[in-house]
């Protein structure tokens, strides 16, 4: 029962961070920001999103600027979600690499 609880907060959870960062980066043009997966904890505390970054070679470079306006971020979804959710769980980011993963099998396969 807690791990399908789980399940729908991590999706509601993937909708908004989506939501948010499409609205963030549309200032930046040439950049995209979107949330591949999101897991979240057995007590509903901490949220592990994981980024998928275009063009890739700004990824840590913006992944610096999320983790900087963390607070900022969750503000925001606290304010979306506020009437699923009584707390809203604690952010953390990662780049996720399994699309260069991807790429880089399908450049050697092609050898």
């Amino acid at each position: 029962m807690q791990e399908t609880r789980q399940n729908k907060i991590a999706r509601l959870l993937q909708k908004e961070l989506s939501l948010i960062f499409q609205q963030q980066t549309r200032a930046m043009h040439g950049t995209m920001v979107s949330v591949t997966r999101t897991k979240v904890s057995p007590d509903l505390s901490i949220c592990t999103a994981y980024l998928s970054i275009f063009p890739s070679e700004k990824g840590e470079e913006i992944l610096a600027n999320i983790n900087a306006n963390n607070k900022a971020i969750r503000y925001e979804l606290g304010t979306r979600v506020r009437n699923q959710l009584r707390i809203i769980p604690e952010l953390r980011f990662f780049i996720d690499d399994s699309l260069d993963y991807i790429e880089r099998i399908d450049e050697l396969l092609k050898k």
